[in-house]
This record gives C-alpha cells, sequence and structure tokens, in this order.
C-alpha cells in the first residue's frame, strides 16, 4: 500500500526524554467530500513526539506525601471525635466526626487517584488511568456542591426560628477541628501542588470548606455566647456555604472543561497556529487541537502544509521543538502534508 521511513533521534541535552519523528508516504484513491485546494493524491507525514513528561510526574511523590499526611491527620481526630462522642454521649462531637470522614474520604480518593494515574498505559487504555483523576476531582467537586447545598438548607430552616446552642462546647469542637484542617491544609500547600493539580487541589477544598466552617462555627459561638444572637449560627453558615459553592464550581468547571477536552486555559491556540505557520516552508495550519491529559500533561496535534521539494524532517523537527520551547507541549502528533495529499475535512 506504501512505504513507511522512521526516524529516531535521541533528544539533545535531556537522555532520559526522547522524541520520535515518522515519514509516512500513502498513495490512496478515496471518494472525499471535501478536497483541499491544493491537495491532489494522498501522502502524509507524521510526527510524533513523546518526552517524559517529568513535569507532571515530579509532583507525584510531593502530592502523595502531602495527602497522605493530610489524611492521617484528618482520620486520627476523626476517632478522637467519634470515640469522644460515644464516651460524653455528644452529639456536636459526633457530628462533627461525621465532618471528619468525608474529608477523609475526599484525600482518600485523590491518593488512590493519584496511585491509580501511575499505573501503565494497556492495549485498551493507551493513554492510561491519568483521567481518573480528572475524574476524582469531579467527584470532590460535586460532593461539595452537595454539602454546601445541605448546609444552605439547614441554615434557611434555622432561620425562622434559631435554636439555642451549647456555644461554649461548639467553640471547643470547632476549635479542635479548625487546628486538625489547618494542620491538612497546610501539609497539602507545603508539598503538594494545590494550584495546578486539579486532584490536589479538590481534595485541599474540601479540608478548606471544613476550616471554613469551624471558624464560621467559632465566630458564631462567640457572638451567641456573648450577646444571644443565636441567629448568627444559620448567617455564618448561609457565608460559608457559599465561599465552598465558590471553589467547588471552580473545580468542577475546570474538570468539566478537561473532560470535553477543552483547549487548557494557559495555551493560547491562535498563537499556538501562528508560531506553527512562522516556521519557513509552512504555508498552512489546519485540524490544529490542543487538549490536556491530566493537570501538568497537555498534548498537541496538528497538519502542516508545506512547500513542495521540502525536507519534512527539518520542518517537523523545528515544529516540536518550538512547541516544547514555547508552550510547554512535549506530547506532540504532527502531519505533514505537500500539495499532493488530499483528505477529506476532519468533523472536529
Amino acid at each position: 500500500m506504501g512505504s513507511h521511513t522512521h526516524k529516531k533521534q535521541a533528544h539533545r541535552g535531556q537522555e532520559s526524554e526522547h522524541d520520535c519523528n515518522h515519514n509516512h508516504n500513502h498513495n490512496h484513491n478515496h471518494d472525499h467530500d471535501h478536497q483541499h485546494e491544493q491537495h491532489r493524491n494522498h501522502g502524509h507525514g507524521h510526527g510524533h513526539h513523546h518526552h517524559g513528561h517529568g513535569h507532571h510526574h515530579s509532583h507525584a511523590p510531593n502530592n502523595k506525601k502531602g495527602l497522605i499526611i493530610a489524611l492521617t491527620i484528618t482520620t486520627g481526630i476523626m476517632l478522637l471525635e467519634f470515640f469522644g462522642g460515644l464516651v460524653t454521649n455528644s452529639l456536636a462531637l459526633l457530628s462533627d466526626s461525621g465532618h471528619m470522614l468525608n474529608d477523609a474520604a475526599s484525600l482518600a480518593l485523590s491518593l488512590f487517584a493519584l496511585w491509580l494515574s501511575g499505573k501503565a498505559a494497556t492495549s485498551t487504555k493507551s493513554y492510561g488511568y491519568h483521567r481518573f483523576e480528572i475524574l476524582a476531582a469531579l467527584v470532590n467537586g460535586v460532593t461539595l456542591f452537595v454539602i454546601a447545598f445541605f448546609i444552605a438548607k439547614e441554615a434557611y430552616e434555622r432561620f425562622f426560628a434559631p435554636p439555642e446552642v451549647a456555644s461554649g462546647s461548639m467553640m471547643a469542637i470547632a476549635t479542635v477541628g479548625l487546628l486538625a484542617n489547618l494542620a491538612s491544609a497546610w501539609a497539602l500547600m507545603r508539598g503538594s501542588d494545590v494550584k495546578d493539580n486539579v486532584n490536589v487541589r479538590s481534595a485541599y477544598l474540601h479540608v478548606l470548606g471544613d476550616a471554613l466552617g469551624s471558624v464560621g462555627a467559632i465566630v458564631a459561638g462567640a457572638l451567641m455566647l456573648a450577646f444571644g444572637w443565636y441567629i448568627a449560627d444559620p448567617i455564618i453558615s448561609v457565608l460559608v456555604a457559599i465561599l465552598i459553592l465558590r471553589g467547588a464550581w471552580g473545580v468542577i468547571g475546570q474538570t468539566v472543561h478537561i473532560l470535553m477536552e477543552g483547549t487548557p486555559s494557559r495555551i493560547d491556540i491562535g498563537k499556538v497556529k501562528h508560531t506553527l505557520e512562522s516556521i519557513d516552508g509552512v504555508r498552512d495550519v489546519h485540524d490544529l487541537h490542543v487538549w490536556t491529559i491530566t493537570s501538568g500533561m497537555d498534548s498537541l496535534s496538528a497538519h502542516l502544509l508545506i512547500e513542495d521539494g521540502l525536507d519534512e524532517q527539518i520542518i517537523l523537527q523545528e515544529a516540536v521543538r518550538l512547541m516544547e520551547r514555547q508552550f510547554a507541549v512535549s506530547h506532540c502528533t504532527i502531519q505533514i502534508e505537500t500539495s499532493d495529499v488530499q483528505h477529506a475535512d476532519l468533523k472536529v
């Protein structure tokens, strides 16, 4: 059907990373609904550029350590409050241990997702299990939304008949919860990538949401203890719910964007197109896509129409070099085309 020439080059200066450039030439006769104006026969040059993705995996040990520390602290306080509630017959302690259980579950889910994402790719899952981190973040985001909804619902009911609250006990328990959550949040901020890794960020927001709840409980407890303003409890609860919703909405929006193969927010696809078109010999760039596999791991695919008679491999090498240097995208699949190539319009 055709001839295939494969060329592999070691990536200079980085022994642990590599790139693969492939040049494929085919002659096919197909019926196409659309033909590019310049194209006739069917020929392709494909470039696949893969690196070890060190910028992603370098975070993994830190993320794991931070999550384990946070999970240990949260689980320890949860058990302390649970058994303390049984011994003292305190419903408030048992209730707060339930909140801690929710945090522990979100941290455990993020930790499991982190472990699963490290599994090797298979013949049926060519991208491996990296996307499980995104799914875990989505689950954590949705549960944050649900928690905020129930907080707001309970607060609404208390607006009309604020119950008397044991303010002193409430503040003491909230202080214990706050210290535990601050310790967990510190562990995640100190050792993990809470800014760019959406999975770890979703777990961090769970811990932060509970910390905000504890702060709200302490403030409400102080107001009730000093002035008897029992309505302060539902008012502050609504404010906490709004803050939780804000963080949850950001996580849900980011995870859905990734699952919808959206262009990474850090990348201007117009600038990517302009950069590729600026390469000597490139006449047109089309079918350009940039998407995220998981946090810190972006991919690109594109078709480059070049002038006839030029060395495809030189243009291909320059394209993958620019994509990595200017946009930090090292997983590139680039198809080189000449005027002899024709193909139907792709649906996406």
